[in-house]
């Protein structure tokens, strides 16, 4: 073996070494815990601490792409210095991570972790890219890969800052998921055709409707799916009255109203899925049992978020009104899908 193919062989030894590092600490970050308490948390100095941490590991990426993008190779003490600042950066960033305390709010910190995340697998990426590449050449691969690793860490510039802008940012982001669901329904609906009739024409009198609506809605599946599309946009109404009582009352400094934010989005993440799911079974063939099941889990799921909104903080004189308001309008809609999916049943 030569001394090229020898120094080429530990440099690549120690980037797998690295790698390895790298995915460790990643899988710790994804699946760990921070701490419990505050202590003499300061959440100002914790973003100051985190975006440099930030800085440090995007600077240390973009030096190991620029030394593998061209010869000569770094030489085995060289690499290993290389690797030692790479996974001193990487080790920094997980630890200021773990610094945000529980009692600052888990929306909050889902979405710090999520971040630290995205670039711990952005510089894996990375490394994984130039161990498969020719070590002296900068392939758009690499480019690509360094690129990512800039983005996931130009991230950070755009997170909450706190756990209430944690929970507007989820609450705006479910409700246009909602949005979209009734908006593809009201869509379809439109749409909606008997898909022989312009061949077919009307049929005789006294003649038996054809049997096969495997494909289009017949008229007691359209009063159906209007009276589930009147839970869903009780659903979308609890989002944007909820989402507009956070921003004015919502408190991100008491741990018991961190709490309660918390315990919203719990309520709410459940919502999107729920409807997209009553949705899917008002298509055609509409099975009227799947539908009277879906539109009962998303009814007792309003009801659970509007207890849940009814007992915080941000449920004022004004909020109180349109709970009631919506509370009725669920049971309502509940009660006049069950009466259309029952008739003549």
């Amino acid at each position: 073996m030569s001394a090229e193919d020898d120094s080429t062989q530990n440099v690549c030894v120690t980037l797998r070494n690295l790698l390895n590092s790298v995915q460790c600490v990643t899988g710790r970050v994804r699946d760990g815990e921070s701490n419990e308490s505050d202590g003499d948390f300061n959440l100002s100095n914790f973003w100051d601490t985190l975006n440099q941490a930030v800085k440090a590991v995007s600077q240390e990426a973009t030096k190991v792409s620029l030394i593998f993008s061209k010869p000569p190779l770094p030489s085995q003490q060289d690499g290993e210095q290389l690797a030692e600042s790479v996974l001193k950066s990487v080790l920094s960033l997980s630890a200021v991570y773990y610094w945000l305390p529980k009692s600052q709010g888990v929306s909050l910190r889902q979405q710090v972790r999520d971040a630290t995340v995205q670039v711990l697998e952005g510089l894996t990426q990375l490394l994984e890219v130039i161990l498969s590449s020719p070590l002296q050449s900068l392939t758009q691969e690499q480019l690509t890969s360094t690129g990512g690793v800039w983005s996931a860490c130009d991230r950070f510039t755009h997170l909450p800052q706190d756990n209430k802008a944690a929970v507007l940012l989820v609450l705006t982001g479910q409700s246009g998921i909602v949005k979209d669901a009734i908006e593809e329904l009201e869509q379809a609906l439109s749409e909606a055709h008997d898909p022989f009739g312009d061949f077919l024409g009307d049929e005789e009198d006294g003649e038996e409707p054809r049997g096969n609506r495997d494909t289009y809605w017949s008229e007691r599946d359209r009063r159906v799916v209007a009276a589930c599309r009147g839970m869903m946009k009780a659903a979308a109404a609890c989002l944007r009255k909820m989402t507009a009582a956070v921003r004015v009352h919502g408190d991100a400094d008491a741990p018991h109203r961190v709490a309660q934010l918390d315990d919203l989005v719990d309520g709410v993440k459940e919502i999107s899925p729920q409807i997209d799911d009553l949705a899917l079974s008002l298509y055609p063939p509409v099975d009227y049992n799947s539908v009277e099941n879906d539109v009962s889990k998303l009814a007792a799921l309003l009801k659970k978020v509007l207890g849940i909104i009814r007992s915080s903080h941000i449920c004022g004189e004004a909020e109180l009104t349109w709970v009631q308001f919506l509370d009725g309008a669920v049971d309502h809609n509940l009660q006049k899908a069950k009466d259309l999916i029952r008739l003549d049943s």
